[in-house]
């Protein structure tokens, strides 16, 4: 026989080609999917949770007191005022009786401080919005390294005061509960002496921006004396997977991720944030409003 054998070699590829060819345009339409609703709907997605917190020492007058909290706003790296101004909306919505911001308003990286710096008065701009009038702040780490005074000045220019390592009394019908705020704890100086007061006559509320703090609260002289710790810091991991859970994690915010935990005289709530860091990514970890109803336990 004469001539040249058949060719089954390319007839053979080509499908193993296009099969290829098919999966590769399959997982890059699946990432870009992926990045997409992480982006654009999962990062926007706001969760309103809300919880009753019971107190033993809480006096009638505060029963149903009710408190928001948000933190992690990151403004404007990520967060767009859009997305602020519908965050704020809700928060004033719920016709909270105090508002508590718990820190890391803007981001130190990867944009220039200088950059950082302008933001806080941006963000606070939108802050002045909220209707109730008794709001407090504490620190976040970014705050901290942006700087202490250009985030303490933007917020005063809101009506928003910031308790760094002090304490005020909330009055309500003769009555009293303390509000307490620390320095970050993962990057400032908290100092507990100053923070909690050593008589109070009434339950303390601390916040203090990194949750993993709450285990020196507790080993404090004064620990005791602290009735219910906020935090955030965390972003409740900001990408969580199936199984694995959340992909990163910061220093202060890696034992207690999101949600309440109890101790033996201490409550911690840690909660998830507005904003993100890093990327403008968010799965299976919505960033969170919290409105807390204070109730008497009955033990006090």
């Amino acid at each position: 026989m004469t001539g040249n054998p058949p060719d089954h070699s390319r007839r053979e590829r080509t499908p193993l080609l296009s099969r290829r060819s098919f999966l590769l345009g399959s997982s890059a339409a699946a990432a870009a999917g992926f990045a997409l609703y992480s982006c654009e709907f999962a990062r926007h997605e706001i969760s309103i949770v809300t919880r009753p917190i019971a107190l033993a020492n809480l006096p009638d007058a505060f029963h149903n007191y009710r408190i928001a909290q948000i933190s992690d706003i990151h403004f404007d790296e990520f967060t767009e005022p859009a997305f602020l101004t519908r965050v704020i909306g809700h928060v004033n919505a719920l016709a909270p009786d105090l508002v508590m911001l718990t820190g890391d308003f803007v981001s130190d990286s990867p944009l220039a401080v200088s950059f950082a710096q302008e933001a806080a008065f941006r963000c606070t701009k939108i802050l002045r919005a909220l209707t109730c009038p008794l709001r407090y702040a504490v620190m976040g780490n970014h705050d901290t390294f942006v700087g202490i005074p250009i985030v303490t000045a933007a917020l005063a220019e809101a009506g928003i005061p910031v308790l760094y390592n002090r304490y005020v009394p909330i009055e309500r019908d003769g009555r009293r509960l303390w509000l307490a705020g620390v320095a970050d704890p993962a990057a400032g100086l908290p100092n507990l002496h100053l923070a909690i007061p050593a008589n109070p006559d009434g339950p303390v509320l601390l916040m203090a921006h990194a949750p993993d703090f709450a285990d020196k609260v507790i080993a404090h002289p004064r620990g005791h004396i602290v009735d219910i710790m906020f935090s955030g810091h965390s972003h409740g991991g900001q990408v969580r997977l199936p199984i694995i859970g959340p992909l990163v994690l910061p220093i202060g915010g890696r034992k207690y991720v999101e949600g309440l935990f109890r101790f033996d005289h201490l409550q911690l709530y840690v909660n998830r944030g507005i904003g993100t860091v890093g990327m403008p990514f968010r799965l299976n970890c919505p960033p969170e409003i919290t409105l807390f109803t204070l109730q008497n336990n009955g033990k006090g």
